[in-house]
């Protein structure tokens, strides 16, 4: 199923479903979309879960570095202002972050933010290893996020395997991890309204430590 197409009724309900794709913008589109993010460098795992069993729909990471992108392996989520090349999405503002979010969290999942402080080194290398590891293939979000992160100092013993739940609890003993749980009790993903603001401006949803 093609990821460009951007009615919500189109998207699948089960998060890990679309498969690696060539998608490829531009120099000029990457450049110009660049968003370099207030804080401290750091790489934050997202873990969709579902409600109520806690089974693992996805996983993804967001890296801020010298920029701030996101690593969304076989994911579904896109927007026209967002320039993605092989699962690498740029130009993640604070309003694409929550939309990004907003996207996955609904009755039946739910996302967990954790994050941990690493050097600019560390966060730079983890965006020039997402940036080579390719589009991942269907279901492999956890197998390819595993993939970067046991690149990185500090980050080797990321656990191999296709659970992003068994990732996440990894995630969970690394020195400093700080987490954040969003909910959002929407039957849908609200994509193609979402869409229609074409800046990514929502509303905060509710989030609280896990």
């Amino acid at each position: 199923m093609k990821r460009r197409v951007f009615l919500a009724a189109s998207l699948p309900l089960v998060l890990a479903a679309c498969g690696a794709d060539n998608i490829w913008a531009s120099d000029e589109a990457v450049r110009q979309a660049r968003f370099v993010a207030e804080g401290p460098p750091s790489i934050t795992l997202f873990t969709v879960i579902g409600i109520p069993r806690g089974e693992g729909g996805h996983s993804a990471l967001m890296i801020n570095g010298s920029q701030r992108v996101i690593y969304d392996p076989a994911g579904t989520w896109n927007h026209p202002r967002i320039p993605e090349r092989h699962d690498v999405l740029y130009g993640i503002t604070d309003n694409f972050r929550r939309f990004y979010i907003d996207y996955h969290a609904r009755s039946t999942y739910w996302v967990a933010e954790d994050s941990v402080p690493v050097s600019r080194e560390v966060a730079d290398l983890a965006i020039a290893r997402a940036e080579a590891n390719g589009a991942a293939n269907k279901s492999f979000c956890a197998v390819e996020t595993s993939t970067v992160l046991r690149g990185l100092p500090g980050f080797e013993g990321a656990p191999s395997g296709f659970s992003p739940i068994k990732l996440r609890n990894w995630f969970l003993t690394l020195p400093g991890v700080t987490s954040k749980r969003h909910m959002d009790g929407d039957p849908a993903n609200n994509h193609d309204v979402l869409l229609k603001q074409k800046d990514g401006v929502i509303t905060n949803r509710p989030a609280r430590p896990v």
